[in-house]
């Protein structure tokens, strides 16, 4: 099960004078059945408490998964993008993630190329991406919607080539650390969740472990829907491969 919001975590809700936070609505979601896999995204930094994160450490059946999107590393984009956030504070939450959750995943959302945003300002989103070592990221470059706070107030002024380079750095870069975090994976045995065929071939069963992360292996007698224990022997920037284990 997914709990799906554009900013998710930000969840509140009042019934006759009572209120329910995302931490406690998560937690009632887990007392549904053990052995239902609980993910949730969006979640927006400046609502990631201390909580949340407690609670996830409290309850096997809430992935270790975090989906953080951080759009820049530099404090001038972020205040721009009226993020509510600056480059510290977002890395404040990234420590407290690892404190809470050593074994959480981290993904996130960068855009290349927002209005008046400088070769410094991109370096420092390259510098925290190295920082943070996300396990993998969503990334695109900078296009103007109309009726949004951008596109009213805001010259789109970065021209595309810089904007095509800077994405290029920022892929580039993610490769990188993808790659190195699967590298740690290898020897480990996560449980699977199977959802189905590798989309490459039919003699391998796709799944995701509670780190979010793609995981392929030969095809056991399982069905998709079961949790299968796999060992991990090789990897790709993208995915992990392995061989299910009793």
């Amino acid at each position: 099960m997914t709990l799906l919001g554009q900013n998710v975590n930000s969840y509140h809700w009042t019934w006759d004078e009572k209120e329910t936070g995302f931490a406690e609505l998560l937690e009632k979601v887990t007392w549904v059945n053990p052995l239902l896999r609980i993910r949730f995204a969006t979640s927006h930094p400046k609502d990631l408490s201390d909580e949340l994160l407690q609670t996830m450490s409290r309850y096997k059946n809430i992935c270790n998964s975090i989906h953080l999107p951080v759009q820049s590393g530099s404090t001038y984009i972020l205040d721009h993008m009226n993020r509510g956030y600056t480059r510290d504070q977002y890395l404040e939450r990234v420590a407290a993630i690892r404190s809470f959750l050593p074994d959480c995943s981290i993904s996130t959302d960068i855009i290349a190329g927002f209005c008046d945003e400088t070769e410094e300002d991109h370096k420092e989103t390259l510098f925290l991406m190295e920082q943070v070592g996300f396990d993998y990221a969503f990334m695109f470059r900078y296009s103007e919607r109309p009726d949004t706070l951008a596109a009213n107030q805001y010259r789109d002024n970065v021209p595309p080539e810089v904007k095509d380079r800077r994405l290029r750095e920022i892929i580039d870069l993610q490769q990188k650390l993808s790659y190195q975090s699967n590298k740690k994976d290898v020897g480990k045995t996560f449980e699977v969740l199977i959802e189905g065929f590798s989309k490459r071939s039919d003699v391998f069963f796709s799944g995701r472990n509670s780190q979010n992360k793609v995981v392929i292996f030969p095809i056991t007698g399982n069905n998709p829907g079961d949790y299968v224990n796999v060992k991990i022997n090789r990897f790709t920037s993208a995915t992990l491969i392995g061989e299910a284990s009793s």
